[in-house]
C-alpha cells in the first residue's frame, strides 16, 4: 500500500509516517516511480506506535518496544526495559502536570488578588459559556 493509503488506514498523516520511517520504526520499499510501498502488517505497527505515543511515550521510548510492535502491544507482557521506560515517562508526565498545576494556581491567586471584584473561579469540569469566564471581558 502507498503512504496515503497507510495514513488513511491508521488515522495519521503521510508526514508522520515519513518521520516514523526516518526514526527506524517502520520501513518501506520503493516502487519504480519512487513511491513508498508498505506491507499489510505496517497498519498494525503504525497503530501500535500511535497508541504508545498517545500514552505519552516519545519516539525514542517507542524504540524499546520494537520487538512487539507488530502484535498486540497492550496484551504483551512488558519487558523489564519497557517497564522501566514507561515508569520513567510517567514520572516525567507527573512532574509536568505538577508544574502546570502550580502555574495555574499562581495565576488563579494573582487574579483573585488583583481582580477580585471581577474574578469568578472557573469550574474545573466545564468552561462553557460566559458565566465561567475568569475575568469579566468588559474590563
Amino acid at each position: 500500500m502507498r503512504i496515503g493509503e497507510l495514513a488513511r488506514a491508521t488515522g495519521t498523516t503521510a508526514r508522520a509516517l515519513r518521520h516514523y520511517e526516518q526514526a527506524g520504526l517502520i520501513s518501506s520499499k520503493r516502487a519504480s516511480n519512487g513511491y513508498r510501498i508498505y506491507d499489510g502488517p505496517a497498519v498494525v505497527r503504525v497503530r501500535n506506535i500511535r497508541c504508545l505515543l498517545d500514552a505519552g511515550l516519545t519516539l525514542d521510548d517507542v524504540r524499546v518496544f520494537l520487538p512487539c510492535l507488530d502484535g498486540d502491544v497492550a496484551a504483551a507482557p512488558p519487558s523489564d526495559r519497557g517497564l522501566r521506560v514507561a515508569l520513567e515517562r510517567l514520572a516525567v508526565l507527573n512532574e509536568r502536570i505538577a508544574a502546570q498545576t502550580e502555574a495555574r494556581d499562581r495565576l488563579e491567586r494573582a487574579l483573585q488578588e488583583k481582580a477580585a471584584d471581577r474574578f469568578r473561579p472557573t469550574s474545573r469540569d466545564s468552561c462553557v459559556g460566559p458565566s465561567h469566564s475568569p475575568v469579566d471581558a468588559r474590563g
